[in-house]
């Protein structure tokens, strides 16, 4: 169960960052003057892989580690969605946003308005695949605790 409320403490972690960052932070890109916005970038880049460098790691590892050694309420089905979501989540973090966070790194002033377009349009599908892991790992949460007599009915 700690396992359990380990993976769900980090997916609903990066399923909060990753709302943040589509609705608030990545449009706000465009609003850094252009001369200003390589170091902004620069600076960006930096911070948020100390914000969630580490919980991506834990929540990838332990929803891994629940496909191995899963609760019993928890059907292998759910276990292997959760993994599979935070591979996704994973994979669309280094194949498509970290190439363009690259691209922005280097980019000339006319460059960086498209390529925050791109960057907004495609974390459409990262936030989609962590809010699905959250709806799946708060799934298996319920599936654990109905299974405890008395816990909540």
């Amino acid at each position: 169960m700690r396992l359990l409320l380990v993976n769900t403490a980090a997916t609903l972690y990066m399923t909060g960052v990753i709302w943040f960052v589509q609705l608030v932070h990545y449009p706000l890109f465009a609003a850094v003057g252009r001369t200003e916005f390589a170091a902004y970038h620069t600076r960006h880049s930096t911070l948020t892989t100390l914000a969630v460098g580490l919980p991506m790691l834990v929540e990838l590892g332990t929803a891994a580690w629940l496909v191995a050694a899963r609760p019993a309420p928890i059907p292998s089905a759910l276990a292997v969605a959760g993994l599979i979501l935070a591979l996704a989540a994973f994979g669309l973090t280094f194949v498509v946003s970290v190439p363009i966070h690259t691209a922005l790194d280097g980019a000339a002033a006319d460059q960086v308005p498209p390529l925050i377009r791109s960057l907004v349009a495609t974390n459409w599908l990262r936030t989609a695949v962590w809010t699905a892991h959250a709806g799946i790992v708060l799934w298996m949460l319920d599936r654990c605790l109905r299974a405890v007599p008395g816990q909540i009915g």
